[in-house]
């Protein structure tokens, strides 16, 4: 049975003895409703037992401000499920597309959690990540980024982000990923320990929420995404 409500800005779920927590932080829009635009993947994550705490938030400029706020609103969280189960257990942190972004710029710089998984990890600056942007800016002569830009962003997860264990997934028809650039800059750090594998599909096959099975029966189903989902969610436990 699984306990279900939404608190300091997280949809959080929680099966009655979970063995750990997922603090999962979705891609830009998809994030304003992460129980419904990712729901395939957070009910595989129930089903190993993992309580589910998923960020809900609307896309900003200040990407820098997201990541606090996420990171504090994830530590009442925890608080809330360590009172309810009367235990503290340990966090992994999963981010999607922009997710990514915000875990890696934690102002713990990673380092209250057992792990970081990344899926789809993008990066771009604001005008490559909001259509028609450039153009209007320009006209109306005002100066947009995002803070902090794509360039201070990778300086941040070089100098100040500690978490040497890290996962990251990409698809390989994924034209948004920068999963690669990321690996990069990880490697790098002393002691690190992260590691990357490469996924049929594309940045937005971690999404799904089932509706044609749910509404036409199991024949419409995407066996495609169940499939691929189901297996990020085993990568999961694989890769301690």
């Amino acid at each position: 049975m699984t306990f279900a409500k939404y608190q300091f800005q997280n949809y959080c779920f929680w099966p009655s003895n979970p063995k750990k927590i997922v603090e999962f932080i979705g891609g830009s829009y998809l994030a304003s409703k992460p129980d419904i635009t990712y729901r395939r993947f957070i009910e595989s994550l129930i089903n190993k037992n993992y309580a589910v705490h998923a960020f809900k938030y609307t896309p900003q400029f200040d990407h820098q401000q997201l990541a606090i706020r996420a990171w504090k609103d994830f530590k009442n969280c925890r608080l809330s499920l360590a009172k309810r189960i009367g235990a503290s257990i340990p966090s992994i942190r999963i981010g999607h597309s922009l997710g990514c972004k915000l875990h890696l710029i934690s102002p713990d710089g990673g380092r209250n959690c057992e792990k970081f998984i990344s899926i789809s990890f993008n990066n771009f600056s604001a005008n490559k990540s909001i259509p028609l942007l450039k153009q209007i800016s320009q006209k109306l002569e005002f100066n947009s980024e995002f803070s902090p830009s794509p360039e201070r962003t990778l300086r941040i997860i070089e100098k100040t982000y500690n978490q040497k264990n890290n996962f990251l997934i990409k698809f390989n028809t994924d034209e948004l990923d920068q999963t690669d650039k990321l690996l990069s800059i990880l490697k790098v750090r002393k002691e690190d320990n992260s590691k990357g594998i490469i996924l049929k599909g594309t940045h937005t096959t971690i999404a799904s929420a089932g509706f044609r099975e749910n509404l036409l029966g199991d024949w419409a189903d995407d066996d495609f995404k169940r499939k691929t989902i189901k297996k990020i969610s085993s990568l999961i436990d694989e890769s301690d």
